[in-house]
């Protein structure tokens, strides 16, 4: 290869990184963390139980995932990440302007649809099948960078949150939110280039068994469950956080918000460590370091009291976070290879939807049938235990 065409390929390895680095600050950093933040202010002006509030994330998926994961995935490998991309930061930042105006529950669940299918189209799906298809050695850390985004964007949008609160309303914070994910990440995704046939073969992405075969895998069905079972505990530790502290925990708008940028802030040092060690140890290491973290970190909220418990929490809970969703990708593709990697992420992700979906709602109900969140803290360390064990029994390398 000549030099000319290496350094080109270099320049457009950069920009699938930067890119994949904004959209997903953008879509996850700041939409899926930043909604959260804004639970507490609706149980306030709309009367809405916990349950309520955590269901328009969990109606959303459920409809949303089983929908368009498959399909979305099937698009992908069809026709490359871009223009879905495009499509997904759009409705993401859309239904975000949208919920800032609503005035009833179900205008809160037709924009969290709306924010569901931007996040499909425009999260992580795409943006590893991006990544993968430019990157080959090195994939970890490139998958560390860009996951790097999701770190940075939810450590800066809880105090981003809470000023933009103080100025405008938690409506207009809404909308500013909204306005700021087009604008950061809609036009890098429209200058993005992807892998042509004899770059992304390059990158590793022409290998694969075929999707039938992946299917007949029992490591197919141990990883799906495994991440469910994880992404299940962060997701309903997530969504109840800052509804736990400030409502129950006795925290003070400031404090909460301290807490759950320390959370993401430690998070972006969990993205970085473990896109590293994965490029150096075997990768269903490196997931069962990173799931057994969570699985440590949430029976230190049953001691909220103690903010030294709490920025451990934050700590453990943080590194765990940073690895979740970059390490299930990276043993994928090397369970599977990178030629399925669009489809059997489209229904991988589309399984963790359903189980980040079910479990803050479960978690809600719970607290709201109880009057604590201990029954639901205590099911959240049980299921990431058992997502844990199932990552135990996968295989190293692809057979």
């Amino acid at each position: 290869m000549s030099e000319h065409l290496v350094m080109s390929r270099r320049a457009q390895q950069a920009q699938a990184a930067v890119t994949s680095f904004l959209a997903l600050f953008s879509i996850v950093g700041l939409a899926l963390y930043g909604l959260p933040l804004y639970y507490d202010f609706m149980v306030r002006e709309f009367g809405w139980s916990r349950t309520q509030v955590t269901s328009g994330n969990a109606l959303s998926k459920l409809i949303i995932g089983p929908l368009f994961g498959f399909l979305a995935g099937w698009i992908i490998d069809r026709f490359g990440p871009r223009r879905i991309m495009l499509a997904g930061i759009l409705l993401a930042g859309g239904a975000l302007i949208g919920l800032g105006g609503m005035s009833a529950l179900w205008m809160f669940y037709a924009f969290y649809l709306l924010n569901a299918i931007g996040y499909v189209c425009g999260g992580p799906l795409p943006n590893q099948v991006l990544l993968s298809q430019w990157f080959k050695e090195g994939r970890g850390k490139a998958m560390g960078f860009a996951y790097l985004g999701i770190g940075v964007g939810g450590a800066l949008v809880p105090w981003l949150s809470y000023w933009m609160v103080q100025w405008w309303g938690w409506r207009g914070a809404l909308r500013g939110l909204g306005v700021l994910i087009v604008l950061l990440a809609w036009p890098m995704a429209y200058f993005a280039k992807e892998a042509r046939p004899e770059a992304a073969a390059a990158g590793g992405a022409g290998g694969g068994m075929p999707l039938r075969e992946v299917f007949r895998k029992p490591a197919f069905y141990l990883l799906a469950i495994g991440s469910m079972c994880s992404i299940a505990a962060v997701g309903g530790a997530n969504q109840h956080l800052k509804l736990f502290m400030s409502l129950d925990a006795g925290y003070s708008q400031a404090d909460a918000a301290r807490i759950v940028s320390l959370v993401l802030g430690f998070s972006i040092a969990g993205r970085l460590l473990m896109g590293w060690l994965a490029d150096r140890m075997p990768k269903k290491h490196v997931m069962l370091i990173i799931y057994l973290l969570v699985a440590m970190a949430i029976p230190l909220l049953f001691f909220a009291t103690s903010r030294g418990a709490m920025g451990a929490f934050a700590v453990v809970f943080g590194i765990g976070l940073g690895g979740e969703y970059l390490i299930i990708p990276l043993m994928a593709a090397e369970l599977f290879g990178v030629g399925v990697l669009g489809r059997v992420m489209g229904i991988v992700v589309t399984a963790d939807g359903v189980a980040e979906a079910v479990s803050p709602m479960f978690v809600g109900y719970l607290r709201d049938v109880t009057g604590s969140y201990g029954a639901g803290f205590t099911w959240l360390i049980g299921v990431a235990l058992v997502g844990a064990a199932a990552i135990a029994l996968l295989p190293r390398h692809r057979s």
